[in-house]
């Protein structure tokens, strides 16, 4: 009899358990979405943005700016600028030659390469030799001044370098010059 408790028992727990079947629920809606049109931007207002302020460690000064960046320092300039047809070096780029000069004597492990450029007039051949005659030109003052042989080098890009395009005096004159390059900018 106890069996037959026990099978009694377990049904009824069984039909407790089960749940009245519902209706069928709709379905869910599904939402109908196009990408917007590309339409005008709103004009918005430029956000003014505040300088950041330099970190200073208590106890440490801010680095300096290096020389050849800082724009009140004639190291800053690179060019020396030449006259037609000429590879010597005007009076007004002489200090500015001897400035990079000193420059190496006081740092010999810095290195620079200087780049002859000439203007569109002449051969390719010829322009690449007048360049080469201007680079050379700089490095020789550089070398007399203290420079070392092993912090310079000079070439030449004749006419494929030109700073400014035209066939005006004022184009030409830019593109006559030669240019300073320090290894590592």
């Amino acid at each position: 009899m106890r069996g037959i408790f026990m099978l009694v028992a377990a049904s009824a727990l069984l039909a407790a358990c089960s749940s009245t079947p519902m209706g069928e629920q709709p379905a869910a809606g599904v939402e109908e979405r196009s990408p917007a049109k590309p339409g005008p931007v709103p004009a918005s207002k430029p956000v003014a943005q505040k300088p950041i302020p330099a970190v200073v460690l208590p106890g440490k000064p801010p680095a300096p700016m290096s020389p050849l960046r800082d724009p009140n320092n004639i190291l800053s300039k690179r060019s020396v600028f030449f006259d037609y047809d000429k590879y010597d070096v005007k009076d007004e780029y002489k200090a500015l030659v001897q400035a990079h000069a000193q420059y190496l004597r006081s740092n010999p492990g810095a290195k620079m390469l200087i780049q002859g450029n000439t203007d569109e007039r002449g051969s390719r051949e010829y322009n690449l030799a007048l360049g080469q005659r201007r680079a050379d030109a700089m490095k020789k003052m550089m070398l007399l001044v203290g420079g070392k042989e092993e912090q310079i080098e000079s070439v030449s890009l004749g006419e494929e370098k030109p700073r400014a395009q035209g066939s005006t005096e004022e184009a030409y004159a830019q593109n006559r010059r030669g240019d300073i390059l320090y290894s590592g900018e």
